[in-house]
């Protein structure tokens, strides 16, 4: 027994110095295109954050933080493997773009100090059998997305757990259901952090809202801090619900760092939150131009951050962040120090002590959270790229390309942070060195791949949007139908060629005409875009009187691809000539199928439509239906 007492305290001293030495736990908490100034310690008059408010106000702000890219894929793959757009395997959108197998990601780093990682939401780095799975790049368990196309729905048949599927009951995906996903994606990380509260863990929360199908529950408990606003009177559903959804992700930054509190893991906890890309101007009208709440505009001052999701202006790239370490970052912080999420590979490497790999573009950051500014390193200049559009940033000197062939332009952001004026013309040798450094940073991309040449799960995933099996439209989903009583029967018509189509996200042509309007045909962005015109040649079957046609622009909430400028020809043969008769169309900017007719019946086999223009403005084609309308015998 005289041994007990000091055997007990010796346990008691390793127990305090293994305590000391344990590493950080990290939660990183990303909210899909949730916008700098989306909230309300930003001054938004709107939208509701009171937890998030609280988070800025408990630790640090950033005020230059970068996405990696300006959309959901490219910038996912960058964060993961602390790469930029310019070295890059995930450059694309389209949705299955995988990182390689042979490709360290932020999980994958921490395994060197035995981390538990966790991830929760959307992945967005290669679909189910692909190279980019996150069970393969370091992840203990990921459930929710791999695909953000299945991300739009928040009733979608089932989730995805470390490639297996999940089934949510009552769902059978669109816009209603039984099972709200969000809810047990969340409830799923919160169990995480308490099944691994006694040793480190990565804790990675990709959330989707307010981003996708803009659908939350009635019953929600967001929508009692929004019950008394006037403001809301007028607003259409999607934009109110826009309100509730951003302040259901604030409850869950609460919930989250209530559940450290309550574990005891508050102080040895970093805890980021931030957004995926620069924010879209949403819910526009004559007295919004920007967007009802304004994502890209200061709400006190009126300044602009120009563009928005999908190019390489402010309003693209900049984002919200927010770090919090109790005892360990000042309370309250703000920095100006310019970053982006490709440095957040090394910032963590940094924290826990573990080695990146040696072809990361990034920087640690850590000194600037931890109060250290004196110590922190700075980037020369940052670099981005997509879809043909480059930019670099110098300082506050921002230089972009925003069109392949398209002059450089030159801001100077300290002066003219909405990027109005070039001045490009008056700072040649500081525009030829950031075009050099342009040069330098790109590399051919190399993607990963699939095990199943046909992508099977993958592409069922996507149509999880809908319903992955089903052809009727979803419950409470608005769909209209061609309903010409003149049209031919779509099992004698087939298409002869088309110009491109959208394989990367199963948009193909015969889409165009199997009379099912949950599918689609889009002309081919990815891995390149392909310009207009855009042409669908459909054979129909044998020589025939053509009235016209029917169209029905794609039945989800977008336009991109919505056909505006088209023309219409007939011939006999599938290669022309398709000059001799044609008609040229507008066709507007509605959900509801539309007619364009001869003046009189045009005879041939093969009717071509050229699209010329579409509502969208981005050089696309799409469509849910093209029905070809005859003569009635």
């Amino acid at each position: 027994m005289r041994f007990l007492f000091p055997l007990t305290f010796l346990l008691f001293i390793a127990s305090v110095a293994l305590a000391e030495e344990r590493s950080p736990n990290i939660v990183y908490i990303m909210s899909d295109e949730l916008a700098y100034y989306e909230l309300g310690h930003m001054g938004n008059p709107y939208l509701i954050t009171p937890r998030i408010d609280a988070m800025a106000a408990e630790g640090l702000r950033f005020t230059y933080a970068y996405a990696a890219s300006p959309v959901c894929a490219p910038l996912r793959g960058c964060l993961m493997t602390g790469k930029h757009s310019g070295h890059a395997s995930v450059r694309s959108n389209g949705g299955g773009t995988a990182l390689r197998a042979d490709e360290e990601t932020i999980a994958s780093v921490l395994k060197q100090k035995n981390y538990a990682t966790g991830g929760y939401g959307k992945w967005g780095a290669g679909g189910r059998d692909s190279t980019g799975v996150p069970e393969k790049h370091g992840f203990d368990e990921f459930f929710g997305y791999y695909d953000q196309v299945h991300a739009h729905s928040f009733y979608p048949a089932y989730l995805v757990r470390n490639s297996e599927e999940v089934v949510l009951p009552g769902n059978v995906g669109g816009r209603s259901g039984e099972t709200y996903a969000h809810y047990p994606i969340m409830e799923a990380g919160l169990e995480f952090i308490r099944e691994n509260r006694d040793r480190p863990f990565f804790a990675y929360f990709p959330i989707t809202p307010p981003h996708g199908m803009y659908d939350i529950p009635a019953d929600d408990p967001a929508w009692d801090h929004y019950k008394d606003a006037e403001w809301m009177e007028g607003l259409s559903t999607d934009a109110k619900n826009y309100a509730a959804m951003v302040t259901m992700v604030d409850r869950n930054v609460g919930e989250i760092i209530d559940l450290l509190v309550e574990l005891g893991l508050e102080e040895n906890t970093i805890v980021f939150f931030t957004g995926d890309n620069g924010g879209q101007d949403r819910f526009k009208s004559r007295e919004h131009p920007r967007g009802f709440y304004g994502p890209n505009v200061d709400p006190e001052t009126g300044i602009e951050f120009r563009g928005g999701k999908g190019n390489l202006y402010e309003g693209g790239l900049r984002i919200p962040f927010l770090v919090r370490w109790p005892g360990k970052i000042e309370a309250g912080r703000v920095s100006d120090l310019i970053f982006s999420q490709v440095d957040i590979m090394k910032t963590l490497a940094d924290l826990t002590g573990t080695t990146p790999p040696a072809d990361t573009d990034g920087l640690s950051i850590l000194p600037e959270i931890l109060g250290k500014s004196g110590d922190q390193p700075k980037h020369e200049r940052l670099y981005w790229e997509y879809r043909g559009q480059t930019a670099v940033l110098e300082g506050r000197w921002k230089a972009i390309q925003p069109k392949t062939e398209s002059p450089w332009e030159l801001y100077d952001l300290s002066k003219d942070p909405s990027e109005t004026e070039s001045i490009a013309d008056a700072n040649p040798e500081r525009l030829a060195a950031m075009q050099a450094f342009a040069a330098a940073s790109h590399t051919p991309v190399r993607e990963g791949t699939y095990s199943d040449p046909e992508q099977t799960r993958h592409q069922r995933d996507r149509r999880a949007k809908f319903g992955a099996l089903r052809e009727d439209p979803p419950k409470g989903t608005k769909m209209f139908h061609l309903k010409h009583p003149d049209l031919i029967p779509a099992e004698e018509l087939s298409i002869a060629s088309f110009s491109s189509e959208n394989r990367a996200n199963d948009r193909g042509a015969a889409y165009a005409i199997d009379r099912r309007t949950t599918s689609l045909w889009h002309s081919q962005f990815s891995p390149q875009k392909v310009d207009p015109p855009h042409d669908l040649v459909i054979d129909l079957g044998e020589s025939r009187e053509v009235a016209g046609v029917q169209y029905l622009a794609r039945q989800d909430s977008g336009w991109n691809g919505a056909f505006k400028s088209v023309e219409l020809a007939v011939a006999d043969s599938a290669e022309g000539p398709f000059d001799a008769e044609f008609l040229e169309v507008e066709f507007t900017k509605q959900k509801e199928p539309q007619n364009a007719l001869f003046e009189t019946p045009v005879k041939g086999r093969f009717l071509r439509v050229r699209v010329l223009g579409d509502h969208g403005a981005k050089g696309f084609a799409s469509a849910a239906e093209i029905g070809v309308i005859g003569v009635p015998e």
